[in-house]
């Protein structure tokens, strides 16, 4: 009965007979099982043959036919003279032979194609056929169910980023900082660099530094063995030639500029002054010097005056992850870079090698 089964479904595969999403999961089925693709095969071969041999037979009666006719309006003779009239037909009794071996060869061929299949095929025996047919069974009752389940699912997708910005590893196994105010407000976070976008999850927020640290929470990263930048503590001197990568849109993009101040705004000893263009896309974006280091991350852009932003200190990641780790022993985990690989390299091959490492930050608000 299994087997019965089993031809049948292929009779209607042949035949043209199946549904588009039956036809669909039945080729699904036979490109990933040998059994079913020979058995399709060699069904072909015999309907193929069975079509040809039934065309042979209705030729052969339909000459016969025709023979009796003429023999019974005197057009020809058992003796094999032959008229005019009949000359065609009795082609049939000259090249009967012909068309016998043509046939034969025909079988002959199909036989052999069979064969091959059949050789270079593993040869199924019926307790294979048998819980093979119950596996398929077995698997479209799974697919009934899973599209049952999908059409009765109703997810909420976000229609795009409620806050963007950008942010940075701080450590190889996917911990990236930004700033709080990108974050404020929402609750599911995805990030992306030049080639990946990956899924992340908020480890801490502290409105008070505008700092944020998210982890890479997903399969598909890759850990790093480590950075090519450090983050620097010490002070940076006036004048100091900066530059900085961010997302303000979509792809990266750099500025250049100077330290202006050594103190942020209204005084504040935990942030710089830095002349330089920013969006509030650069939000969370790194500051480095001429030596690949880290001084700061870009935090707010200062209205009043054109071309003029503040950025948080690089001291205070190592402050904030020295309070989290009394609270938190996971934050232990998170290892600062403090050596670059990027002293005495030109500005072109730095961005070049530390751009993967620099995220855009798309903040969700997810429920």
């Amino acid at each position: 009965m299994e087997d019965r089964l089993l031809l049948e479904s292929i009779e209607r595969y042949l035949n043209g007979a199946m549904l588009p999403e039956e036809k669909n999961y039945f080729e699904h089925l036979r490109s990933n099982t040998p059994e079913i693709d020979q058995m399709v095969v060699e069904h072909k071969l015999f309907l193929q043959e069975m079509e040809n041999y039934a065309a042979y037979r209705s030729l052969k009666h339909s000459l016969h036919s025709s023979h009796s006719r003429l023999l019974e309006k005197g057009d020809i003779n058992e003796g094999g003279e032959i008229s005019t009239k009949g000359r065609v037909i009795q082609l049939w009794y000259k090249y009967k032979r012909v068309t016998a071996i043509a046939a034969s060869i025909a079988g002959i061929t199909a036989l052999v194609i069979s064969g091959l299949v059949t050789y270079f095929s593993p040869a199924p025996n019926q307790n294979d056929l048998m819980q093979l047919n119950r596996k398929v069974n077995s698997l479209v009752t799974t697919t009934n169910a899973l599209n049952t389940e999908i059409k009765n699912t109703h997810i909420k997708i976000p229609a795009g980023p409620a806050s963007g910005g950008t942010g940075f590893l701080i450590d190889g196994k996917g911990y990236i900082i930004t700033n709080a105010h990108v974050l404020k407000g929402f609750n599911a976070v995805v990030v992306k660099n030049q080639t990946d976008e990956f899924n992340a999850r908020i480890v801490s927020i502290d409105p008070a530094r505008d700092l944020a640290i998210l982890k890479i929470d997903d399969d598909d990263f890759k850990p790093f063995s480590s950075l090519p930048y450090s983050i620097k503590k010490s002070k940076v001197d006036l004048g100091e030639d900066l530059y900085t990568l961010g997302y303000p849109r979509d792809s990266i993009v750099y500025n250049m500029g100077y330290l202006s101040a050594g103190s942020g705004l209204d005084g504040d000893t935990a942030s710089y002054q830095i002349s330089l263009s920013a969006n509030p896309g650069n939000s969370g974006g790194p500051v480095f010097n001429k030596n690949g280091e880290i001084i700061g991350i870009l935090s707010a852009k200062q209205t009043q005056v054109e071309g003029v932003v503040f950025a948080v200190k690089a001291g205070e990641i190592f402050k904030m992850i020295s309070d989290l780790k009394k609270d938190d022993t996971t934050i232990s985990k998170i290892k600062l870079p403090v050596s670059s690989n990027l002293k005495g390299v030109d500005r072109v091959n730095q961005v070049k090698q530390v751009e993967d490492y620099v995220f855009l930050v798309k903040a969700y608000n997810q429920k």
